[in-house]
């Protein structure tokens, strides 16, 4: 049995094997989408189908929504090929709670996929032309938003598609601001921009790029003038800052030998070109959050009906600051670096190491939770006890440190750097921060590829992984200064090695040098260094 609207139809097969199958007419669906389309997704990974498309499947179930989604990919396109088009868009979510039970269903609210750099692209420019569509959402990743490189020059892409205008943009983002391009001379109706990546002020961060291109291209004369003037109206374009939360590893071989075992054929995960993990299910924890700025100049899906919880931007904001930078996203990070150094392959293994739980409880209770502010709907104190008591050590969720690792010189400055600039904007001293100068020095040392026994490891993706390593190239383990007493001058090979790293705000929000953290840094890394067992003896002592 596969996974197809076909098979759909033998119900008592879908009830025997325990999967919860939808519950409203699909094919009404699909042909209303069509006809008039609401809400267009960007970015068809796993946290899309295990949490927006699972609102829309609830709002599809209850009747409180006719339309499905669209959803488009533009960064691998091999995802829409092999995962979606093979399965009618259908995807079948596993929910696993701590309890040791799992939630099986159907996700089938999606109407349509389609990848952005072919002829589909011609069909996305028909969807963003219509007067009903409402929202375009992304999960596109923190990376998704970059323009420029490390030194903050245009990337060579954005350059080109800057110059091109915007009929042949090739670039992720020029393509998105073809179609708002594309939406404004076709009579220029409202719509409503929606980051749900995880980064500080998303909407900002996709604003800013849009206003890029229409800025360029009107320069260009690639564009006429009112193009940047509807960019930048909110009546007309308006970017909601959000905040979203729902912890959803790749798809984990137990999650696909239980569903094979009920009779599913073809459930096989694979690993894409672009290292991308899918499959044609997806496996997510049961908690999750969504709160999103109430700014949608063309109305909205009753999302609040699905649980979603809508705010102000003061409030999303704070919400937002609260997870990004305190009680989740630093405590992974954490977890990922010290996680991969000491041969963790799973975050709830690491949740049974005592050492790992009070670095994360010293980061979150002791660093980070001093300078948040409360958001008034949901109350830091009670969001970190959830995390650290239930959601990281849930046996059932096969997260591992390796997957978080992904991307860390993008998510570091955001998630300890607003801690950082918190400190200094409330005149406290970051010196009293012990703990996170620790996490950027076993994030250098986690950059070196060897483990705490000394042997290599393959460091996760990260754009900035081939400047760093060459940055860090000829540091080597039980050298270069890491056996000097504490209180010694650090060895000056490793000084030069990692000051032009440290100063710079990119990788970590500020310049530690200034912010008089870059010492500690130093000093850890050389302590990181000693040896094979360094790393397990300066994480002791630290949190002991």
């Amino acid at each position: 049995m596969r996974l197809t609207d076909k098979t759909l139809e033998n119900k008592t097969f879908w009830e025997n094997a325990g999967i919860r199958l939808p519950r409203f007419d699909r094919a009404a669906m699909i042909a209303a989408t069509s006809a008039a389309v609401q809400w267009v997704h960007f970015g068809a990974g796993n946290i899309f189908r295990a949490f927006p498309a699972a609102l829309a499947q609830t709002l599809l179930e209850q009747g409180l929504l006719k339309t499905g989604i669209v959803v488009a990919e533009g960064y691998d396109g091999e995802i829409i090929d092999k995962c979606f088009n093979p399965y009618n868009n259908l995807c079948i979510l596993v929910t696993l709670k701590s309890d040791g039970t799992t939630d099986k269903q159907v996700i089938a609210g999606i109407a349509s996929s389609y990848r952005m750099d072919n002829n589909d692209f011609i069909k996305l420019r028909e969807f963003f032309a219509s007067p009903s569509l409402q929202m375009a959402s992304f999960t596109i990743t923190e990376k998704g938003y970059n323009l420029t490189d490390r030194d903050g020059a245009l990337l060579p892409e954005i350059q080109a598609d800057l110059a091109a205008g915007p009929k042949t943009s090739k670039s992720y983002l020029g393509r998105i601001a073809a179609l708002c391009h594309e939406r404004y001379v076709c009579g220029a109706p409202p719509l409503a921009l929606v980051s749900m990546d995880n980064c500080s002020h998303n909407g900002d961060k996709l604003f800013a790029a849009m206003e890029t291109f229409a800025s360029g291209w009107v320069k260009n004369n690639a564009a006429e003038a009112g193009f940047l003037d509807y960019v930048r109206n909110r009546e007309k374009l308006s970017f909601p800052w959000t905040m979203i939360d729902k912890i959803t590893p790749r798809p984990d071989e137990a999650v696909r030998e239980m569903l094979a075992a009920s009779g599913l054929e073809d459930v096989q995960g694979f690993v894409t070109e672009k290292n991308t993990y899918v499959a044609p299910f997806v496996n997510a924890e049961e908690t999750q959050y969504l709160v999103v700025e109430d700014a949608f100049p063309n109305g909205r899906p009753p999302l609040e009906k699905a649980g979603v919880l809508f705010a102000d931007k003061e409030t999303v904001d704070r919400i937002e600051k609260m997870k990004v930078c305190t009680c989740l996203n630093p405590l992974h990070t954490a977890l990922a670096v010290f996680g991969c150094l000491l041969g963790y392959t799973r975050i709830n293994e690491e949740m049974k190491d005592g050492d790992l739980v009070k670095l994360i409880e010293g980061i979150g209770y002791r660093e980070g939770l001093p300078v948040v502010v409360d958001p008034g709907i949901i109350k830091p104190k009670d969001f970190i006890d959830q995390v650290i008591k239930v959601r990281l050590p849930n046996p059932f969720m096969p997260d591992a440190p390796q997957r978080i690792a992904m991307d860390s010189s993008l998510k570091i400055p955001i998630r300890f750097g607003e801690t950082i600039k918190a400190y200094l904007k409330a005149g406290k001293n970051p010196e009293e921060l012990r703990l996170i100068p620790l996490v950027f020095a076993g994030w250098l040392r986690y950059l070196l590829g060897l483990d705490d026994e000394g042997k290599p490891f393959e460091v996760s993706p990260d754009p900035q992984y081939e400047s760093l390593a060459a940055a860090l190239s000829g540091i080597s383990l039980g050298r270069d200064g890491a056996s000097e007493p504490e209180s010694g001058p650090l060895n000056k090979f490793l000084h030069d090695k990692l000051e032009p790293i440290l100063s710079n705000p990119a990788l970590f929000g500020v310049n530690l040098y200034e912010a008089g953290l870059a010492s500690r840094v130093e000093k850890h890394f050389a302590e990181l260094i000693a040896g094979p067992g360094a790393v397990r003896k300066v994480l002791s002592r630290m949190v002991g």
